[in-house]
C-alpha cells in the first residue's frame, strides 16, 4: 500500500508544527515552577520550625517585651493557617494571602531581633545567638528561594504568553499566567521599632 505524497507531506508538516508548538517546553517550565515553589515552602517550614525555639529562649529573659513576643506568636499562627501547597500557584488570591501572612511574620521577626538588642543578657546567651544566626540564615535562604521562584515563574509566564506557545498553552493545556511575589506596600521603609 503506497501512501500518497500529499498525505506524507501533510503528516511531515503536522509533525513539524507539533514539535514547534511548545508543549514540552511548557510542561518543563511548569515542573520547574513547582520545584521552585517546593523550595520556597521548604524554607518557610524551616523558619516555622525555628520560631518556637527562639520564642522560648527569649521568654527566658526577664522583662522582655511581651507584646513583641505575642506579635511573633500571632504572626506564626496566622502564617501556618494559610494553605501553602502547590494549589496556591493557580489561585492569585490565595497566593496573595500567603504572601501577606509570610510578610507579617517576617516583619514581626525583624522587630523581635531589633528589640532583643536592648537586652545584653539575652544577646549574650549562646542559645539565642545560635537561633538568631539560624533564623538570619533561613531568611537569606527564603530570599534566594523566592528569587529563583520569581525567575522560574517569569520563564513559565513568557512561554504561556508568547506566540506560538501561547496557542498550545491556551487551547491544549488551558495554562494561565502564574502569580509571583510582589513587594508589600511600604516594604521600601525599614521596620519602625519604638522603645
Amino acid at each position: 500500500m503506497e501512501i500518497p505524497k500529499r498525505s506524507l507531506a501533510c503528516a511531515v508538516a503536522l509533525l513539524f508544527a507539533l514539535s514547534a508548538c511548545g508543549y514540552n517546553s511548557i510542561q518543563t517550565a511548569d515542573e520547574a515552577v513547582k520545584a521552585a515553589w517546593a523550595e520556597v515552602q521548604n524554607q518557610y517550614q524551616r523558619r516555622m520550625d525555628l520560631i518556637p525555639n527562639l520564642v522560648n529562649t527569649v521568654k527566658g529573659a526577664a522583662a522582655f517585651e511581651k507584646e513583641t513576643l505575642e506579635a511573633v506568636i500571632q504572626a506564626r499562627a496566622s502564617a501556618t493557617s494559610v494553605k501553602m501547597d502547590a494549589s496556591v500557584l493557580d489561585d492569585p488570591a490565595a497566593f496573595k494571602k500567603l504572601q501577606e501572612s509570610q510578610g507579617q511574620l517576617s516583619s514581626a521577626l525583624g522587630r523581635l531581633l531589633v528589640v532583643s538588642e536592648r537586652y545584653p543578657e539575652l544577646t549574650a546567651t549562646a542559645g539565642f545567638r545560635d537561633l538568631q544566626a539560624q533564623l538570619e540564615g533561613t531568611e537569606n535562604r527564603i530570599a534566594v528561594a523566592r528569587k529563583r521562584f520569581v525567575e522560574t515563574v517569569a520563564e513559565y509566564n513568557r512561554l504561556v504568553r508568547s506566540f506560538p506557545t501561547n496557542l498550545t498553552a491556551r487551547f491544549l493545556l488551558h495554562a494561565e499566567v502564574r502569580p509571583t511575589f510582589e513587594a508589600a506596600a511600604g516594604a521600601e521603609k525599614p521596620p519602625e521599632v519604638k522603645f
